[in-house]
């Protein structure tokens, strides 16, 4: 008769080969590598290290005491995030150094800094195009009119890239986004500031051309990006730059909406 034992030995034998078989390492990351690394991981490049240095403008300067007018004194940290995006819109992309900064003015430990950057979406932990394009991808856009899907072929197809990827003369950067809660008007792509709705993959291609042929305009304005610029006057800010680029927008028929940088001037404004 055999031994009880038997079938506890029979496993326990054959159980390290199949141990060793397996891979020793579990990824928990569910995302694309791209995506993960640039939320979560620093690695230091010659455009994003802490020896580049960054001040913010004289005028970003005087914005800056606007808005911590808004906060009591002991908790003035509160504003990070409004001048995380400030820094965004002067550097182009939150650095590393553009945190550091931030976390000086504030009195923060830079470690706060960071974990509200990399928690956020909306700041650019890396270099960006001029024109950042962000496809909605979910699922109002992919059903709503010809569908996100159609809208992305057309940006593929005409920039030549893939999602996560600039082209190569550094206009155009275009990534794939959740929703942007402009559903009802869908599909729809944000670009920089401003959302284009109700697209087809013409009016998609339409807008492409408008925005490269605004391009020598959108490069006099610091950063190119809705930045806040210096104080001559002879210099457009991003955000009259892209008032100037919505005229051209809308000569080829694209829906465009109000831009979030003159809403959010606006609201400082009226505090």
């Amino acid at each position: 008769m055999a031994s009880k034992t038997t079938p506890f030995v029979f496993r326990s034998a054959f159980r390290p080969a199949r141990i060793a078989s397996r891979s020793q390492c579990r990824s928990f990351v569910a995302s694309s590598r791209l995506s993960s690394d640039s939320l979560n991981v620093h690695r230091d490049t010659p455009e994003n290290n802490a020896s580049i240095p960054f001040k913010f403008t004289p005028q970003n300067e005087k914005l800056i005491e606007e808005i911590l007018k808004r906060y009591p004194p002991q908790y003035k940290k509160a504003a990070v995030m409004p001048i995380l995006d400030l820094g965004q819109r002067q550097h182009g992309f939150t650095s590393l150094s553009v945190m550091n900064e931030v976390a000086r003015l504030l009195e923060m430990p830079p470690m706060r800094v960071y974990e509200v950057a990399t928690f956020y979406t909306m700041y650019n932990r890396n270099p960006v195009g001029k024109f950042h394009v962000q496809a909605c991808t979910t699922t109002p856009c992919q059903l709503g009119g010809c569908g996100s899907d159609a809208i992305v072929k057309a940006i593929e197809g005409h920039l030549g890239i893939k999602p996560g990827h600039t082209t190569k003369d550094g206009l155009f950067t275009f990534v794939e986004v959740e929703c942007l809660g402009a559903c009802v008007n869908a599909p729809m792509v944000q670009i920089n500031d401003d959302f284009y709705e109700d697209l087809t993959p013409e009016s998609t291609v339409t807008l492409l051309k408008a925005l490269a042929a605004s391009a020598s305009d959108i490069a006099n304005a610091e950063g190119g990006k809705g930045a806040i610029t210096g104080d001559d006057k002879n210099v457009k800010s991003g955000a009259e730059v892209g008032e100037d680029a919505g005229r051209i927008y809308n000569k080829g028929g694209v829906k465009g909406t109000k831009s979030r940088t003159n809403e959010w001037k606006e609201n400082l404004r009226e505090y």
